[in-house]
């Protein structure tokens, strides 16, 4: 049982969602990101999500892509990613953490240290998850293989538009938690329409057996709320990258605490 699968079993077994924050490696300074990650803990998040900067990121909506370009404008690739897990497991074990990102900069890391050299260096790092946006199910089983083969679990997004095949090849290899994109777009796009969720989630669940996240245009502790009633997990991750832009030096990670703090207590009203 991989840590993602061990925290949302025993989630479910107190009737709780996922809080499940994202967070862009490396943003809004360098080497925050270690720090940035203990205080969500804090705050009551269960599985976090980090993004790892790419220069073409083209399901990430304009405020992540800003987050993402600034990360990058301080030399974070997937390397300083990796050492910034390793920092955090120094003094967390517990919580699962998640790589979000692209192909590109996993197959790059390959050809400069050697095949699966990411999936060994991520295992060995403290990572549980990964989510490989432009990675198709159909084209990721030995992928998915080599992951669980070091405890890891390979994340998948479906979306409004998913027909029912692409959801019976996710079913097959995804494990951990599948997210569902709650919008047609990119993140962080319009407002969230909790009942066309709620319809959708029936139909993904006929075909997928692993708890389901929502997420995309969750802002507050309403439209979580009112996710949370359907979902397995909450997915935050544009609203807390403009939080940590628009907080004063010094004081992003309590601007984070505070905002997921409150997301927490409204979950488990």
């Amino acid at each position: 049982m991989s840590r993602i699968d061990a925290t949302l079993a025993a989630l479910k077994a107190q009737d709780r969602k996922a809080l499940i924050p994202y967070v862009m490696a490396g943003f809004p300074q360098a080497n925050i990101t270690p720090a940035l990650m203990h205080g969500m803990v804090d705050a009551g998040a269960d599985i976090i999500e980090l993004g790892v900067p790419f220069s073409d990121p083209m399901a990430d909506g304009a405020v992540i892509q800003k987050a993402g370009e600034a990360a990058l404008r301080f030399g974070i690739g997937t390397a300083q990613v990796l050492d910034m897990v390793r920092e955090f497991r120094k003094t967390n074990n517990t919580t699962p953490v998640v790589l979000m990102g692209y192909a590109n900069p996993v197959e790059c890391y390959n050809l400069k240290h050697g095949a699966d050299s990411f999936v060994k260096d991520a295992s060995a790092a403290g990572v549980d998850g990964v989510l490989i946006v432009d990675y198709p199910p159909e084209e990721c089983e030995e992928f998915a293989a080599t992951l669980r083969a070091h405890s890891m679990d390979l994340i998948f997004l479906l979306a409004p538009t998913s027909t029912d095949k692409r959801m019976e090849q996710v079913a097959r290899i995804a494990s951990g938690y599948v997210y569902y994109v709650s919008l047609k777009g990119v993140t962080g796009a319009g407002n969230l329409d909790t009942d066309a969720v709620e319809a959708m989630l029936p139909r993904i669940r006929q075909h997928v057996h692993i708890p389901v996240g929502v997420g995309f245009g969750i802002r507050d502790a309403a439209t979580a709320t009112a996710v949370g009633r359907v979902a397995d997990a909450v997915v935050i991750g544009s609203r807390i990258i403009q939080l940590l832009e628009a907080a004063p030096a010094g004081q992003e990670v309590a601007a984070a605490h505070e905002f997921l703090a409150g997301i927490r207590k409204a979950l488990d009203a």
